[in-house]
């Protein structure tokens, strides 16, 4: 608690008090012009009057409602003097000034789906060390499907990726999907439609990743990211990042190769980390060294969905980027806190309004 014009409620006492003696005064002053310009007038007593007990006992009953009506009153003016001085209380909280923007982008082609829910799963920890930042999620294959677009409702995306990894809780293997039921294939088959809308054509990883960073603020396709590179990193406020996971496996021809999708984010300041979607024997692969190497070259972390402390790693080094934007700011607002007071003076002013109409009786 703390007053935001304790100055005003000084002013407003001394004037209160300048008030009461000045009234006092004054009569004081009537009486006595009244005594000298009348000296010889009588004065009567109500003493024999009110000898009686039942005189007495009104003139005790008028006497309290009398005192608890000028107590009332003079906790209302303290009440109100203390309103003057608008007591408040400090509302602390902590906010980000500027976030992130993170895209989860996953490939669900043959190689990798049966790696997928270890992905989710590793998606899902990375998401609860997050907090402020917006996160999306795009699948691909041959083509991309928006999962969910930029959010912050962290329980809809918890949700979300819950779900997927219940949907393909039995893309393990083969065996596992011939043993599935009509009703779960069908479920992995809708949640698959749309990323294979090409002919001859699989894991086409650079275009997934381009369909990727299309969802985030400022990235432009092809030549136009160049032009617009300047202008889209001075009105960016929010830096980007891209989670992807792939094993770097690519069937059919890409309009984006991965390093020239890989050029495009960084054109577009927009950051790109990997998990590897595969099995462990194929860590030593070309195809995966290649794709350590392309991530680590433009500035990314890679990580193997079965290292688990890189997870850690993964997050410290999002959290690092652009670190002047993500600070967080302890900030303090100082509220007006007048409710207990105003209810206290209303109940005061009832008091002595009951009062003062009893003692009129």
């Amino acid at each position: 608690m703390r007053w935001q014009w304790p100055w005003a409620a000084l002013i407003a006492l001394c004037g209160a008090g300048a008030i009461v003696a000045l009234v006092s005064m004054l009569a004081a002053w009537r009486e006595r012009r009244a005594a000298e310009r009348n000296p010889d007038l009588k004065s009567y007593s109500l003493d024999e009057d009110l000898n009686t007990d039942h005189a007495s006992e009104l003139f005790r009953q008028w006497r309290t409602f009398s005192r608890i009506a000028a107590g009332a009153l003079v906790v209302a003016l303290a009440l109100s003097v203390s309103l003057i001085a608008r007591p408040s209380h400090i509302d602390e909280g902590q906010e980000r000034s500027a976030s992130r923007d993170i895209v989860l982008c996953l490939d669900v082609s043959g190689s990798t789906l049966p790696y997928d829910r270890q992905i989710i799963n590793t998606y899902l920890k990375l998401v609860s060390n997050f907090q402020g930042e917006r996160i999306g999620m795009t699948i691909f294959n041959s083509t991309s499907r928006t999962v969910f677009p930029l959010t912050d409702d962290y329980a809809l995306v918890t949700r979300e990726l819950k779900s997927a990894a219940s949907i393909l809780k039995d893309v393990q293997t083969q065996d596992d999907i011939d043993k599935m039921s009509d009703a779960d294939y069908q479920k992995v088959s809708d949640w698959l439609d749309g990323t294979q809308n090409k002919t001859n054509a699989t894991s086409l990883i650079g275009d997934g990743l381009v369909s990727c960073a299309a969802m985030l603020p400022g990235f432009a396709y092809g030549n136009a990211s160049q032009s617009t590179s300047s202008t889209s990193d001075t009105a960016r406020r929010r830096s980007s990042s891209i989670v992807l996971a792939t094993d770097n496996v690519v069937s059919g021809q890409e309009t984006y190769t991965l390093k020239q999708a890989l050029d495009l984010a960084h054109t577009a300041s927009i950051s790109v980390d990997a998990v590897y979607a595969g099995a462990k024997e194929s860590l030593s692969d070309k195809t995966t060294t290649d794709l350590k190497r392309q991530i680590e070259s433009h500035g990314g972390t890679f990580m193997s969905q079965a290292d688990g402390s890189s997870i850690e790693s993964m997050v410290k080094t999002i959290e690092q980027r652009q670190s002047a934007q993500h600070q967080r700011n302890a900030q303090s607002a100082v509220d007006d806190a007048p409710g207990w007071w105003t209810l206290a003076l209303a109940a005061c002013i009832l008091v002595w309004l009951v009062f003062a109409w009893r003692l009129r009786r």
